[in-house]
């Protein structure tokens, strides 16, 4: 197959061309490379492909280069994207361009130029909004629902909160809106904390390799809060083999969203329960500041995964102690990636 990867050089990206160079279909990465870590990573592919990956750089927001580029794929993963709720608030009409105008785009290419390709969108759980009316009870070390055991469900009314779960949400329901007018075979992935291998975490995107990074090079750590805040964490060879799950069953499945995370069994607090863990990794107690709350952080958010469970198949395997195990690794044996 020809594969098709928007944001290919991204942390997601790289990893999902990765995976799919390895099973022997032909993989273009589409990627503007104004994201940090992106022309490493993009070398890293080069190097272990032996120059088998194809590279086009460009910018979904530039509907000409997507046409000129996209042809004939077979699959479109659309991973490009603006990531961060803080940028989204400091420039909006970028956020907007990238996000939804981009999104818009990409749909857009393949409806003109590979009509049949299946089509896959990174979306975020960010489109239930700040979920204020759902009951949280605090504990020693987190918070918890009080009446969602298993996540947060895809039945929750959309609630789009920012210019970025704005941005984003608007992308989702043109997904699942061009599966309904136009027939198109694409699925919706509504994605919670993605971490693993080649990802350059930052304090306002990807905060379990942010933390990683700063312990591994002894830099300070920052956090906003009390520290309880609960995600569910996703490897992100456990999205990769959803991924592969969602083109397998595109025409049985095409025009839905999925909560794809790690689930109720896969969570942690963000300092109370993961800096222990970290310690562990370290040898040595990790510093912290603190910060007050910042407007609209969850006290918890958790993902439930049931329905991948039944309609996909899927289900995480790799858990965050063994998951941030090897993150951690990957860390301390390429420091140099992590410059300033």
């Amino acid at each position: 197959m020809k594969i098709f990867i928007t944001g290919g050089a991204g942390f997601i990206g790289v990893n999902s061309a990765d995976h799919f160079l390895r099973q022997g279909h032909d993989v273009v990465v589409f990627d503007n490379l104004s994201r940090r870590g992106g022309p490493a990573n993009l070398e890293w592919l080069r190097q272990n492909h032996n120059g088998r990956c194809t590279f086009v750089e460009g910018d979904i927001r530039n509907y000409d280069a997507l046409t000129a580029a996209i042809g004939g794929a077979d699959v479109v993963l659309h991973l490009a994207s603006q990531v961060a709720v803080t940028t989204s608030v400091q420039n909006p009409r970028e956020d907007f361009e990238i996000n939804a105008l981009g999104t818009f785009n990409v749909l857009e290419a393949v409806r003109n130029h590979c009509p049949q390709a299946a089509t896959l969108y990174a979306s975020t759980n960010k489109v239930y909004g700040s979920l204020e009316d759902v009951g949280i009870v605090e504990q020693e070390t987190r918070y918890a629902y009080a009446d969602f055991p298993h996540g947060i469900p895809e039945t929750t009314p959309l609630d789009f909160h920012s210019p970025y779960g704005c941005s984003k949400g608007a992308g989702d329901q043109y997904m699942i809106d061009y599966a309904r007018i136009y027939g198109l075979r694409t699925l919706v992935f509504r994605q919670s904390c993605i971490y693993g291998r080649r990802q350059f975490g930052v304090e306002d995107q990807g905060w379990a390799a942010h933390f990683v990074i700063a312990a591994v090079l002894n830099r300070p750590i920052g956090i906003f809060g009390d520290g309880k805040q609960v995600r569910d964490l996703l490897h992100v060879s456990d999205l990769i083999r959803a991924y592969e799950l969602g083109i397998e069953k595109i025409d049985e499945l095409r025009g839905q969203a999925f909560n794809i995370g790690g689930g109720a069994a896969n969570t942690l607090s963000i300092w109370t329960e993961f800096e222990p863990l970290l310690a562990d990794l370290a040898g040595r107690n990790i510093p912290v500041t603190r910060g007050d709350w910042r407007p609209g952080d969850q006290r918890i958010f958790v993902a439930d995964i049931r329905k991948a469970v039944q309609r996909l198949g899927w289900q995480p395997t790799i858990s965050p102690a063994d998951g941030i195990r090897d993150l951690y690794d990957w860390v301390k044996a390429n420091p140099t990636l992590f410059k300033l």
